[in-house]
């Protein structure tokens, strides 16, 4: 059976790929349409989650299935956590009020 240590490149044109497992600092294999064999992560992802496959500037799309789904709020490196602490969705205003752990929103306030 493959490792599933390794994160999957959907296409070409992604900045992204999706952490097939926790990932941990260092090397990682990439599966898919990637344009390299292995990538490095810089710090711990969660499994499902995007890692950049390089720098991604503030306000730069993030690039994954080959399109736009969301832009950068902040610097992310190379190897880096892509998720809702460091980007926001291109297609839903909301994305931005949810809380990165449990993709609870935070603008609601119950009574």
């Amino acid at each position: 059976m493959e490792n599933m240590y390794a994160a999957f490149q959907i296409d070409r044109r992604d900045n992204v790929a999706t952490a097939l497992s926790a990932l941990k600092p260092g090397s990682v294999p990439l599966r898919g349409d990637a344009a390299t064999a292995e990538t490095m992560a810089v710090e711990d992802i969660p499994a499902g989650h995007k890692l950049a496959l390089r720098a991604i500037a503030p306000g730069e799309d993030i690039v994954k299935y080959g399109v736009r789904i969301g832009i950068a709020t902040k610097a992310v490196p190379e190897g880096g956590w892509v998720h809702l602490h460091v980007m926001k969705s291109a297609y839903d205003e909301r994305s931005g009020h949810l809380d990165v752990n449990t993709g609870a929103p935070k603008d609601i306030v119950y009574e």
